[in-house]
């Protein structure tokens, strides 16, 4: 039978434990009405915006640390596969963070781990400057996993404007690309739905981006909005299921 993903477009704020309880809320009402194989959480589920120290120390050992004990508690009590988004993984000895997709199986074993590698580095239409690279490290590897007899690619938010990467992972011959992202309001509306398509389009894949909504609290108190539409597309282009 096919699979059947439940994507979970959430608002994450600078505050772990909220964070959290919302993420597992929002599972739990996808497991009860959806019955999902597989459930897809947003980049930043964990933690979203804060000033650049709070990031930093917000950032959890892998394995451990609060999201990746729920997210996996959550996989193995529900049997079910859950791409976990993003979450901020310190490493011992390293002084930038990662930006971290982990998957878990349905026993809770992890099955694969994806860090960022195209960091966000932009200063946006209004003015407002993004300098992912001041906290995060890139990453260097490829994830390429396979669950309910597809095989699936992974790939976090700014990574979508650089299609040699999705080219990469149409060598691996992936049948789904699974994209976690924060995309802005402004770059959101203009850009979102049509890259998401192209890359469907051009390698030939179904491609189901999860995004972030609504305001959140970043450094000096500001406010920045994320865009949402978290959608998925059919390997022809065509939108085939979208949030709000």
């Amino acid at each position: 039978r096919p699979m059947k993903i439940s994507l979970i477009q959430m608002n994450s704020q600078p505050d772990r434990r909220a964070n959290l309880r919302q993420a597992q809320a929002l599972m739990l009402k996808a497991v009860k009405e959806e019955v999902p194989d597989l459930i897809v959480l947003p980049e930043h589920f964990d933690w979203s915006g804060g000033t650049a120290a709070e990031k930093l120390a917000a950032a959890d050992y892998m394995p451990g640390g609060a999201a990746y004990r729920m997210a996996q508690e959550f996989a193995c009590r529900h049997g079910l596969w859950l791409h976990a988004g993003s979450m901020l993984e310190r490493v011992p000895g390293e002084e930038r963070i990662y930006n971290t997709t982990v998957v878990f199986d349905p026993d809770g074993k992890e099955a694969g781990r994806y860090r960022k590698i195209h960091l966000f580095d932009i200063v946006a239409p209004d003015g407002k400057a993004y300098r992912e690279s001041a906290t995060v490290a890139p990453g260097h590897d490829l994830l390429v996993y396979e669950a309910c007899g597809l095989r699936i690619g992974a790939a976090i938010c700014y990574d979508l404007r650089f299609s040699r990467l999705f080219d990469q992972l149409a060598e691996n011959k992936v049948d789904l690309v699974i994209l976690p992202a924060a995309f802005t309001m402004q770059t959101g509306k203009d850009h979102w739905e049509v890259l998401c398509r192209a890359r469907a389009i051009e390698f030939q894949v179904y491609f189901a981006a999860c995004g972030q909504w609504g305001s959140y609290l970043a450094a000096g108190g500001e406010t920045r909005q994320c865009f949402g539409n978290s959608l998925v597309c059919d390997p022809w282009g065509q939108v085939i299921a979208r949030a709000s």
